[in-house]
Order: C-alpha cells, then sequence, then structure tokens
C-alpha cells in the first residue's frame, strides 16, 4: 500500500532503455524504488504514436512490433548530437522511426498522431518519459510532486561522480566494518545506451574520484544491433531477400534478439525464432554463447581498453583495486560476470586461485531475488511479501488477518514464489503450521517475515501478535527452488496470462469483500440496538440476502458465476449494511486474509 508523503522530492533514472523513480523513505531510513502501474520497477523509455493517444513505457513497448513507425525509443542517443553526426546517421540506419534534420542541424523525430505528421525535438520526448515517470510516483505518494533529481548522461562529469559515490554508498560500502583503512573501487557500469567506468578511493566517510571514462553510446542496445545485422545477413543468404529496409520485420526481429541476448545469460545456446518475419518466411536459426561474443567482440575490447585508460589515468594497479561493483543490466552479460572481471588483473586473479593471501579484493555483484515470494491467502490469492527483482539480504515483513474463526488454534501457512495471481499456479517452497490461541476470532493480526540472507537461505516466520507464538520454515536454494530454466519459464507464463491472472485477481477481491460483507452484517445482527430497531420484514431481507450470499461464496458455486454478477450482489448487501451499520464499531477491512 502506498503511504503518504508530503513535500517529498523524488530521484529519477531517465535512462536509454529503461527509466526508474525512487523515493526515500525518512521512517525508514531508506530509498524504496516505486513500482508501476504493471508492477515493475524499471519502466521502458518508449513512446508511441497512434490514430487516438499517445503511449509512454510498458503499453508503447508492447505494441511496438505492430506500430515501429510511430514508436520512438533511444531518444537519449540523439541528446547533445547534430543530425549531421555520423553516430546519429548509423543509428538512423537501425530505427524504425524517422528522424530529419531540423533548426540548426538539430534532431526531429517525425511521427504520425491522431492522423497527422507532428514534429518533436529529442527533450520532447524525453519530457514525456519524465512525466510517466513522476505520474507514476505521484501515485505511490499520493501527492504531487514537483521536485525531483534527474540523472544525466555520462559526459557531465560532476553528476556523473556524484552519482558514482552514490552508487558506491548503495552497495553499501560505507557501512563496511572492515574499511578502517583506504579502499579502491572501481564501478563498472554497463547499460542500455551507456557505458562508465569509474575508479573511487573510499577512506572512512570520504569518497576521492580517482577517474572517470566511458562512452555515451555503447551499451546493450549497440550488442542487440550486431544481433540483428547478423541475423539479417543470414536471412538474405537463405531466402535472397533483403530486410533491412522493412521496419516492421526489423522491429521483431530486435524483440527476438533482445530475448535470445538475455537467454544467452545463462545458456550456451538459445534460438532466434520469428513467424512470418518476411513475405510469409518463418525465420529459426541458432546462436551460441561464443558466436555472440565473437560479432560483439570490438564492444567488449572497447570497454576492456576503456578500464585500462581508467586504470592508468587514476594511477593505480589492478592489483590495488579492492572490488568490482558491476552496475546495469548489460552487466548481466557472462563476458563480464565477477569471474570474467577478475581476467582485468592477472594479479587478483593470482590472488584468489592461490592460498594464504589475506584480504584478497572482493568482487560485488548485487543479487537479486528471480521470482516473487509471497503466501496464499483468502482464496488461494498468492499475496506477495517480497518482489521479484529485490536486493539481497532483504528481510521484509507484512500483517494479515485470519479470515475465519479458528477453533483448532492452527493456522497453514504456505510459501510460494512465482509470478501468477494464483497461489497454486506458482511454486510451493514449503509449508508450516502457526499455533494460535483455540477459539481465536476472525480477525486476529498474524505478522509474516520473510529474510533471505547473502548465500540466498529463505527463512519465513510467522507469529500471532496478541501471544507472541511463533513458528518458522528455512528454504534452501539446492533443494526446493526453480532452476534458472524454471524461473524464465514462469516469467514467460505470468506474461502470457496476464489478463487471465487479472481477472481472477478481481473476481477473487470481489469475493472477499463479498465475505467480508456476510461477517459485518452478521456481526451487526448480533448488537441488540440493530435487532430491537429492525422489522420482521427487514430481517427476513437480509436473512434471504445472507442465504443467497452463502450460496455465491461456496466453493463449488463460485468458479461458475461471473464476476459483474458478484458485484452487483456485493452492492445491494453493501446498502444494506450501510443501512444497519450506524455507530456499531466494526474495524474496516483488513489488507489480507488467510
Amino acid at each position: 500500500m502506498a503511504i503518504k508523503y508530503e513535500g517529498r522530492a523524488v530521484g529519477i533514472d531517465l535512462g536509454t532503455t529503461y527509466s526508474c523513480v525512487a523515493v526515500w523513505l525518512e521512517n525508514h531510513n531508506r530509498v524504496e524504488i516505486i513500482y508501476n502501474d504493471q508492477g515493475n520497477k524499471t519502466t521502458p523509455s518508449f513512446v508511441a504514436f497512434t490514430d487516438d493517444q499517445r503511449l509512454i513505457g510498458d503499453a508503447a513497448k508492447n505494441q511496438a512490433a505492430t506500430n515501429p513507425e510511430n514508436t520512438v525509443f533511444d531518444a537519449k542517443r540523439l541528446i547533445g548530437r547534430k543530425f549531421s553526426d555520423s553516430v546519429v546517421q548509423k543509428d538512423m540506419m537501425l530505427w524504425p522511426f524517422k528522424v530529419i534534420a531540423g533548426v540548426n542541424d538539430k534532431p526531429v523525430i517525425v511521427v504520425k498522431y491522431k492522423g497527422q505528421e507532428k514534429h518533436f525535438c529529442v527533450e520532447e520526448i524525453s519530457s514525456m518519459v519524465l512525466t510517466k515517470m513522476r505520474e507514476i510516483a505521484e501515485t505511490y505518494l499520493m501527492s504531487p510532486v514537483t521536485n525531483a533529481v534527474v540523472t544525466v548522461p555520462a559526459h557531465f562529469n560532476d553528476s556523473q561522480r556524484k552519482a558514482t559515490i552514490d552508487a558506491a554508498i548503495a552497495y553499501g560500502f560505507d557501512k563496511r566494518s572492515d574499511c578502517d583503512g583506504k579502499r579502491n573501487i572501481l564501478v563498472f557500469d554497463l547499460g542500455g545506451g551507456t557505458f562508465d567506468v569509474s575508479i573511487l578511493t573510499i577512506k572512512g566517510d570520504v569518497f576521492e574520484v580517482k577517474a572517470t571514462g566511458g562512452n555515451t553510446h555503447l551499451g546493450g542496445e549497440d550488442f542487440d544491433n550486431r544481433m540483428v545485422s547478423y541475423f539479417v545477413e543470414e536471412f538474405r543468404k537463405k531466402n535472397k531477400v533483403d530486410i533491412s529496409g522493412n521496419q516492421k520485420s526489423l522491429r521483431r526481429l530486435r524483440i527476438a534478439c533482445e530475448r535470445a541476448k538475455r537467454t544467452l545469460s545463462f545458456a550456451l545456446v538459445t534460438t532466434v525464432e520469428v513467424d512470418s518475419l518476411f513475405q510469409g518466411i518463418d525465420f529459426c536459426s541458432l546462436i551460441t554463447r561464443a558466436k555472440f561474443e565473437e560479432i560483439n567482440m570490438d564492444l567488449f575490447n572497447e570497454c576492456t581498453k576503456t578500464v585500462e585508460s581508467c586504470l592508468s589515468d587514476s594511477k593505480i594497479c589492478m592489483s590495488d583495486i579492492d572490488d568490482i561493483v558491476l552496475v546495469g543490466g548489460s552487466s548481466r552479460i557472462p563476458k563480464y560476470q565477477p569471474d570474467e572481471a577478475v581476467a582485468y588483473g592477472a594479479a587478483i586473479q593470482a590472488a584468489i586461485l592461490s592460498k594464504g593471501f589475506k584480504n584478497v579484493p572482493n568482487l560485488v555483484l548485487q543479487d537479486v531475488t528471480p521470482l516473487s515470494l509471497g503466501i496464499a491467502v483468502g482464496d488461494h490469492v498468492m499475496s506477495v511479501v517480497i518482489p521479484r527483482n529485490t536486493t539481497v539480504p532483504v528481510r521484509k515483513t507484512k500483517e494479515f488477518k485470519t479470515a475465519d474463526d479458528y477453533d483448532i488454534g492452527v493456522v497453514l501457512i504456505s510459501v510460494y514464489e512465482g509470478e501468477r495471481a494464483r497461489a497454486q499456479d506458482n511454486n510451493l517452497l514449503g509449508s508450516f503450521k502457526l499455533s494460535i490461541r483455540r477459539g481465536a476470532p476472525r480477525g486476529t493480526p498474524l505478522e509474516v517475515c520473510f529474510s533471505i540472507n547473502e548465500n540466498g537461505i529463505l527463512t519465513v516466520s510467522a507469529k500471532e501478535i496478541s501471544t507472541g507464538n511463533t513458528n518458522q520454515i528455512t528454504i534452501n536454494n539446492e533443494k526446493e527452488r526453480l532452476s534458472t530454466f524454471e524461473i524464465n519459464k514462469m516469467i514467460a507464463d505470468a506474461e502470457k496470462y496476464h489478463m487471465e491472472d487479472k481477472k481472477f485477481l478481481k473476481k477473487a477481491t470481489v469475493m472477499n469483500d463479498l465475505d467480508y460483507c456476510v461477517y459485518k452484517v452478521k456481526n451487526a445482527l448480533k448488537k441488540k440496538d440493530v435487532n430491537l430497531n429492525l422489522s420482521r420484514k427487514e430481517r427476513e431481507k437480509i436473512n434471504n440476502a445472507i442465504t443467497v450470499t452463502t450460496s455465491l461464496l461456496d466453493k463449488n458455486n463460485n468458479k461458475q458465476q461471473k464476476i459483474d454478477v458478484v458485484e452487483d450482489h456485493l452492492k445491494e448487501l453493501e446498502i444494506l449494511l450501510e443501512k444497519l451499520v450506524v455507530n456499531t464499531g466494526i474495524e474496516n477491512k483488513p489488507k489480507s486474509f488467510f
């Protein structure tokens, strides 16, 4: 649930491919990354124009394949460049949207919007994405946002240095217990469109930037472009057809290449497959991780040269680097995973492989939860406690309330991982029972805590708040958790069945509201002052409504009920309740039930 904050400024990372917004939670002394309306921490930096509306973010990216000429992305790559710039001319060959020369040779993007040709400068497109990020923040904060700190391209050195210091703090280097002496940190930031390397020296609370370097035009998009060009040529050779001028085909191929690139981060080989890519011709081809690295080798070498140049400028040897921080989505490419990053310095590699060395430099790669973690509540609804991609180690607590009277004094807690709305569609990690006092009434508060340590060990505990009764379960990585292949399949399934899950969640919410409404009506009828003021006809009407509701709530019947029928009945029952419950002291509906 969102918490209202007055006058809070937000931080926005306006990225080349994805953007992100965060706010400082003063009450919790931490930064909260704000989820968008799709439940994602990052929002695509895409803007699309159709015959009747403008789309920004996920909605824009999702329709890019069917509307490529009017879907704008990579706008950040045009900032500060002239139309005649060779880099711009090269990029234009890969973009499906049209770019022309404007006043003073500034790039201007041309699209068709509401049946008319429209011209936008790069800053306008970026401001649209910023507006979307502000709206995401305002929805969460429930108040207007007028102040923000926005990240800028890496060539603004002062801002780059400040952002690098903030990144180092976010990784916890200011809290290390072994930082009494001086430590040298190398930050390797490879994002969707930019690449930055910074070397810092940390001593106590003092952060000193020794050197920075990078490329404002190198990132994940460039790896995608290489793959697209490779497969365009393969398609030409196989079918004697050139698709380089067909923007719709290129966009569909790009989406498949991006998916393959991600797959190659954990697999040695994958398939790029596009049905009816061009003129009804299906395309299917294998690509290995080795081939991916081969067609991008000059880009990888450029990254290596930048690191070496940065080290030279800082006058610090690689063997003196204490920590390497890999930042940005493209740093997940195996070529830059920790084992490969160690190879930048032979001294570090030797120290790690040898025994008996003290203070061997550490490699730091921030780990995250691959799938959301939560418990089953109500009518088998998945209630997420730790969202997918949350940084670990992490500890989160959530309060629930029981949905029934527990005469037996035991509540079953079932722990799941996955992205589906229905709990049983996710992976069951384990279950345990929590003893609560016998006869505990409906609405008894329980506290559930999820904790993941730095080794990925998950501990789930539950406590009855009034008595302090507790129990817990520990789940390790080796046994119950899913493999990388299974994780990716679950994420794909969640996307595939998104609408089905949305309908299930909506119906489950309405059924839960209906169940609670009956509970409140029954409670109200127990009050003498309410009963005395009811006529016989009114009592019969209420009892009939309860009977019908009970039938609707029956597990064997509710699967057949349409959502609009349930909603109509809920409205009727709420009207009855409103007439009944006046100063009865019944509490508001809790967030979640077991």
